[in-house]
């Protein structure tokens, strides 16, 4: 009992206080096993029939307008363990690799834009090539969040290395560039695995990390217009009374360029010296940025 007390509380000290990665993480897992009681239950019926949960959690490439919400329940569910556990692996990898260069709201964002992309260039793909399919496939899985966010670090620190299989540096480049290749040779092949969705999970990555902080970058207009929509009608006052004055947007936008010039300086020694070769100040310079 006091084992699954400990665990319970683990898991909601990292909802309330953990890296956007864990929370994902935890929240994916949560859907998984929320599938597989319903599946249960299903059977315990003596029902095999699976419509309604694809129809709750997938995204149905042949209905969906009759069924729009599978573009976000779709990039959180996993009906088979082995898929679960492959991506949160990757998962695991992207996002703390990431939220040491980015913020957590900006993980968060390029996961759930990077996966809505990836369903529709899937939902594109199978009105253009598989319109008079006799299938109707449901897609699931967050492969197309997960690319999007690999994409996104690779090509914005195409340099750094790391250790595949413990032994053999790579670059992120290369390792990015060979699983959109695997994906685009990979294409109407019958193997069950959403290759559209996967490249176009890469391509929001690949754009999300152009001009990073321009108000035309996706990435960025997104984040602002929820800051502003969740702004609306709301003065932010200081306890004296006083109306606090909020930073100017050349203020802000120039402090943003400053913190991501040091840290790319930050990474390019990274890149070939290795993380070991940072001082304390510039470790907690990168900790710092990543909790915020």
């Amino acid at each position: 009992m006091l084992q699954n007390k400990n665990f319970i509380e683990e898991i909601k000290f990292q909802i309330r206080h953990g890296k956007m990665t864990n929370k994902l993480i935890i929240i994916n897992v949560g859907v998984f096993v929320l599938i597989q009681l319903l599946m249960a239950i299903q059977r315990l019926k003596g029902s095999t029939d699976g419509s309604l949960i694809n129809n709750i959690f997938g995204l149905d490439t042949s209905g969906f307008l009759m069924r729009p919400w599978g573009l976000i329940t779709s990039i959180f569910s996993h009906f088979d363990l082995w898929h679960l556990l492959f991506n949160m692996l990757f998962l695991y990898f992207a996002g703390k690799f990431f939220e040491t260069i980015f913020d957590q709201k900006r993980l968060l964002a390029t996961y759930l834009i990077g996966g809505i992309i990836g369903g529709l260039v899937e939902l594109l793909a199978h009105y253009i090539f598989f319109y008079n399919s006799s299938n109707s496939p449901f897609v699931v899985g967050a492969s197309g969040s997960i690319m999007a966010i690999f994409a996104a670090i690779a090509f914005y620190s195409p340099n750094t290395k790391v250790m595949l299989f413990g032994v053999l540096p790579i670059r992120l480049f290369i390792l990015a560039v060979f699983f959109l290749l695997k994906d685009i040779i990979g294409i109407g092949h019958e193997d069950g695995i959403a290759h559209f969705a996967h490249i176009g999970g890469a391509i929001l990555g690949v754009i999300s990390v152009q001009n990073t902080y321009s108000q035309r970058n996706i990435i960025t207009f997104t984040l602002k217009l929820f800051k502003n929509l969740s702004t609306i009608n709301f003065g932010t006052k200081k306890k004296t009374g006083k109306t606090f004055r909020a930073k100017s947007d050349e203020a802000y936008n120039y402090e943003k360029k400053m913190k991501q010039e040091k840290t790319d300086v930050i990474l390019d020694k990274i890149a070939k010296s290795g993380y070991e070769s940072l001082n304390k100040a510039e470790k907690d310079f990168l900790f710092n940025q990543s909790n915020k």
